[in-house]
């Protein structure tokens, strides 16, 4: 079965793949369930930067030989970087209850901490991983410890699940990433 599993994944999108205006996938988010407090009032979400291939529209999948499959019938709902970005915003009001806001700031006070993502990776596997993997850095504007951290997060998908699939498993991914910065980046 685990050798049919990228065959069966390029059959869905090859699938897909037939109708002539492609298929919008959006991220719904996960529901955030937990609180955790952290030291600032106020955080900006500023850059998040993301491999060539996450920032494309159209869904990656990794194969066994590592090779990265998309289909141009298949895309993501909106901008990778923009979607990530207020997911990642979102995740983080709805945990710490902090006043979080993606760039550029839209308060007249300024925040109390700026936080920036860099992925080195972000890709469902064949192997029914979704992984995230990089380093965020908190910037403190009124000089107290900045800060930063690497992070290599995973989230299980089924890959016969499809588009559909992997997009769950991206908001569980980036929700994770979310409660991981809280705890140690943001406190």
């Amino acid at each position: 079965m685990t050798a049919l599993k990228p065959i069966l994944v390029g059959t869905a999108f090859a699938l897909a793949a037939c109708g002539a205006t492609p298929d919008l996938y959006p991220v719904t988010p996960p529901q955030v369930e937990q609180k955790q407090r952290i030291a600032f009032r106020a955080v900006e979400v500023r850059d998040v930067s993301l491999p060539a291939y996450a920032g494309a529209n159209e869904i990656a999948i990794e194969d066994l030989d590592g090779k990265l499959v998309t289909d141009s019938a298949i895309l993501w709902a909106d901008s990778p970087e923009r979607a990530v970005a207020l997911e990642l915003t979102r995740n983080l009001a709805r945990l710490t209850g902090a006043r979080v806001a993606s760039e550029p700031w839209p308060f007249e006070a300024f925040p109390d901490a700026r936080l920036e993502v860099r992925f080195e990776s972000l890709i469902a596997g064949a192997n029914g991983q979704f992984r995230a993997s990089g380093q965020f850095f908190v910037g403190v504007p009124d000089g107290g410890r900045e800060r930063s951290g690497l992070f290599d997060l995973a989230v299980p998908f089924d890959p016969l699940g499809g588009p559909q699939a992997i997009a769950a498993a991206r908001g569980q991914v980036i929700l994770d990433l979310a409660v991981y910065i809280a705890r140690n980046g943001l406190r």
